[in-house]
């Protein structure tokens, strides 16, 4: 089992910067995988930004250049840094693991969200 608990949202002007923690507790048998994903008022939740359990990232268009997503394992802890922020990053932030439970199974594990408004 894991626990994801985000923090570091909050309200920013556009330009602004605000870099998003989510730090993990727990343990499972391998992470495959973590990864923020956002969620606007009236539309589904989307992939903002991934990176793989060899340090590998991947970015949303709408994000590439201005987000960089990193990782300290020591600390458990993943981060997005947000640079550039727009009025449309304006959504729920919420942290994922996709976790290797056993050889035949996997199971995705989210936080709670964090809220990011970008409005002037």
């Amino acid at each position: 089992q894991m626990q994801l608990v985000e923090s570091g949202g909050g309200l920013v002007q556009p330009g602004g910067s605000l870099r998003l923690s989510c730090a993990a507790s727990g343990s499972v048998w391998r992470i495959n995988g973590m990864g923020w994903y956002r969620q606007a008022p009236g539309k589904q939740r989307e992939p903002v930004a991934q990176i793989s359990s060899g340090g590998s990232t991947n970015y949303a268009d709408s994000v590439t250049g201005r987000f960089t997503i990193s990782r300290d394992s020591a600390k458990n802890t993943l981060y997005l840094q947000m640079n550039s922020l727009k009025p449309e990053d304006t959504a729920v932030y919420y942290c994922n693991v996709n976790a290797q439970l056993d050889w035949f199974s996997t199971r995705n594990y989210w936080g709670q969200g964090t809220q990011v408004t970008v409005s002037s």
